[in-house]
């Protein structure tokens, strides 16, 4: 897996951190990392953007980004309104490429979700992927309303013949509903692919060493990580409910 695309059901969704976090327990792993941030958006030129955050929170990564544009739009619209030329998706393509070559993992992080427009031509993360012929790493969010955006999400990535290799919750809340518990057993039914892990909520704002030191606990082995879907399922599992909780439904 020299390369790994991470791609979101939405904005906001834990994105970036969840990239850092695969960053770090790679390096922990021992693993030469560098992240490619292809279009960012909604950052002036003297901002960290997203591939500086992921390289202030995982440590030693190379953190690479090919195109800053500073309304917080998609990147095709931001690039159009700012007068300056798109990112098309062979260029993500070369680049990536290119840094594989030094390193053994490549982190391409998206902006939005995976059909977000990168170019006038409505090149998107998803062509992508497929011109590296590289797996897609998913990050949902843990509430309510995740389900159809990731579901669709899957769907896509399954049309177009791409593998989506799981999806990681990019933001846990530490008083979890029902919504959040039950999607649990719900996420990897309707992606069709395992959970990978989850993030905590807050986890940005941890010191960096506190974050590194904690980022493999959040990640499935596959990501280098030591968590366990199924312990977590249990630990965080719904209360019985519907007809149960009513007396067992039975009729009045």
């Amino acid at each position: 897996m020299p390369v790994l695309v991470i791609t979101g059901t939405g904005t906001e969704v834990g994105k970036t951190v969840t990239t850092a976090a695969v960053a770090a327990a790679a390096l922990a792993a021992g693993r030469s990392v560098a992240v490619l941030k292809p279009a960012q958006t909604g950052v002036r030129p003297d901002e960290r953007g997203d591939a500086d955050e992921v390289a202030r929170l995982a440590g030693a990564v190379t953190a690479a980004e090919l195109a800053r544009y500073p309304e917080p739009l998609a990147p095709a619209t931001a690039a159009r309104r700012s007068g300056r030329a798109p990112v098309r998706p062979g260029e993500v393509a070369e680049a990536a490429a290119k840094l594989a070559t030094g390193h053994d993992l490549v982190l391409v992080e998206g902006a939005g979700g995976l059909l977000v427009r990168f170019d006038p031509e409505g090149g998107t993360l998803a062509d992508v992927a497929a011109l590296l012929g590289a797996p897609v790493l998913l990050v949902a969010a843990a509430g309510l309303g995740t389900l159809n955006t990731t579901g669709l999400t899957a769907g896509e990535l399954a049309r177009r013949g791409l593998a989506l290799t799981g999806v990681v919750i990019g933001s846990w809340p530490a008083e979890a509903d029902l919504a959040c518990r039950c999607n649990l057993a719900d996420l990897p039914e309707v992606a069709g692919v395992p959970l990978l892990g989850a993030l905590p909520a807050g986890a940005a704002a941890l010191a960096p060493a506190d974050f590194r030191a904690s980022a493999p606990a959040w990640l499935a082995p596959v990501l280098h990580g030591t968590w366990d879907a199924e312990a977590f399922r249990a630990r965080h599992a719904p209360p019985e409910g519907g007809a149960r909780e009513r007396g067992g439904g039975q009729s009045p």
